[in-house]
């Protein structure tokens, strides 16, 4: 036996699970736990890191109450409007670069504490805003919370996936854009009520809280045996499946410790270099997925109308006021993204994606259909004005529903333990630039092809994107990690939910994700 085999047999050693220590012994079968006590450590681990997920979206709901008292007669702050213009963006062109970094920080740094570092500018942010007097304070202050939006990406993203158990998974990734939501109308109520130096002042109770909560809860269990922790590893997998003993957790620990080792020994033995991960299928298929559904997300429509609701309203003669019709749109947001956190672990992801893009680009053809007829005299402005209204107001439900969920809930679970933090950080940036792209053309496409030539645009891009993601998007709901990796790696076919039999066998591998099993010919390219 070569000097690889003995090291490859010692990691083997090293990481299966500790039966020597006393209170790890082999004792009588296992009793089993109620499934509500396995799924509230798992809530409770998903709510603390949602809560910085909340503060940023605080961050991006703040410019909607802090720009309407800069453009007061006689502002606190005096600001230009090219000065508005920036204030209006420049924390949304700052996340992609934090996205960049995102991966390799929470790579080195554990996913917990990389969240928990990340409250800290929120916290420096809000004081800012409290005392700023010039603009370049406020650009400071936005600077950092785009910065920070984009660093928290891949720790946010990656923790749910690795903590929670597949049929769990889904519907508390879904929670991630939920929590950005619930942050924007946290600062529309908020700025109704009282000023915005307030609100920033109020705003602070939100990091620091998520701060404390984050104390509490454990780092990824896959993290901590990647770095060798193995006691703290198992230790975090017991609190995470319900404060159970050892022996609960026995297999899933081990199929862990196994899809861990594996990488690392065909480095140790071949030589094979991280950057080579990058060049995989398993790399670029997913990477090609989560990049198409952000794509067709934001240029599907939503990401505009969001930005511009009221000028829009007010251009198809909405029947009620336009700043009314935006509330009703931002709450129909709100009730699609709870719609899909509930009711993604009974319908899977390909239904609800595939229904969410094709019904949005009806309610988007429906609005351009009525644009037409405007422009071409056949309708009066007054008259059918409630059709353009319901219909924008229903694609905001139905795209959040779906489409605008899939890709945040897709990162942390179709990329390999290899690359997932990078490939998280990275994916994101692109997400982010697409929204802001859509956003910076809008209105020269709006002055080139009018509302409804624009609207028909959006339509053709959902058209397309659904057919796209039908060929694409397998269904990942209920699978375990390993399987998904299978999957991309052309070992495992994913085309239909398992079976509801299967999904006790499968909860032994929660948390795993091994390298995938290549062929030959893919080893050798």
């Amino acid at each position: 036996m070569g000097p690889s085999s003995n090291q490859d047999q010692t990691i083997s050693n090293n990481r299966k699970f500790p039966q020597n220590e006393q209170n790890i012994r082999s004792g009588p079968e296992v009793i089993p736990v109620s499934k509500s006590r396995q799924a509230a450590p798992q809530v409770l681990a998903v709510g603390a890191k949602n809560l910085l997920l909340l503060s940023y979206g605080c961050t991006i709901g703040f410019s909607t109450i802090l720009l309407p008292a800069l453009q007061k007669a006689e502002p606190e702050i005096d600001v230009t409007l090219d000065e508005i213009t920036w204030i209006s963006s420049l924390n949304l062109i700052l996340v992609p670069v934090g996205c960049l970094g995102s991966g390799l920080i929470s790579g080195y740094l554990g996913r917990r504490k990389t969240m928990m570092i990340l409250n800290a500018p929120f916290i420096a942010a809000w004081i800012m805003y409290y005392y700023s007097y010039n603009s370049s304070m406020l650009f400071c202050a936005l600077a950092m919370t785009g910065l920070t939006g984009g660093l928290l990406e891949a720790p946010v993203l990656t923790y749910v996936a690795e903590v929670t158990q597949p049929h769990l998974r889904g519907m508390l990734s879904a929670t991630s854009t939920m929590s950005v939501i619930l942050g924007i109308f946290i600062q529309m109520l908020a700025g109704s009520l009282t000023t915005w130096r307030v609100v920033a002042l109020v705003n602070m109770i939100f990091p620091i809280l998520c701060f404390v909560l984050l104390c509490l809860i454990p780092e990824s269990p896959h993290w901590l045996i990647e770095k060798g922790r193995m006691k703290e590893a198992l230790k975090a997998l017991r609190w995470l499946r319900g404060w159970v003993p050892a022996d609960h957790v026995r297999e899933e620990y081990n199929t862990v410790c196994e899809s861990i080792q594996k990488p690392q020994q065909l480095e140790a033995a071949g030589g094979e270099r991280a950057w080579r991960h990058y060049t995989n299928r398993t790399f670029w298929v997913p990477f090609f997925l989560v990049s198409w559904a952000f794509l067709v997300g934001h240029f599907g429509g939503m990401t505009p109308l969001q930005t511009f609701a009221v000028s829009v309203f007010g251009e198809l003669h909405a029947p009620i006021e336009q700043f009314k019709a935006t509330v009703f749109m931002g709450a129909a947001e709100l009730l699609g993204t709870l719609s899909c956190v509930i009711l993604i672990h009974f319908t899977g992801k390909r239904i609800i994606a595939l229904s969410s893009i094709l019904s949005t680009t009806v309610c988007f053809s429906i609005a351009a259909l009525y644009g037409n007829l405007i422009q071409r005299g056949l309708v009066m402005g007054e008259d059918y004005s409630w059709i353009p209204t319901y219909a924008l107001i229903g694609a905001a439900y139905l795209s959040h529903f779906g489409i605008r969920l899939l890709p945040w809930i897709l990162i942390g679970e179709v990329f390999s333990s290899q690359v997932r933090s990078v490939a998280a950080g990275a994916v994101s940036a692109f997400g982010y630039a697409c929204g802001f792209v859509v956003n910076k053309v809008y209105l020269y496409m709006k002055n080139g092809m009018t509302l409804a030539g624009t609207f028909w645009f959006y339509s053709a891009v959902g058209f397309v994107g659904a057919i796209v993601i039908y060929f694409i998007l397998p269904e990942t709901e209920g699978r375990t990690l390993r399987e998904i990796q299978e999957h991309y790696a052309g070992t495992h076919d994913l085309k239909t939910r398992p079976r509801k039999e299967d999904l006790p066998i499968k909860e032994k591998w929660t948390v795993s994700n091994p390298i995938p099993v290549v062929d030959d010919v893919e080893s050798k390219l």
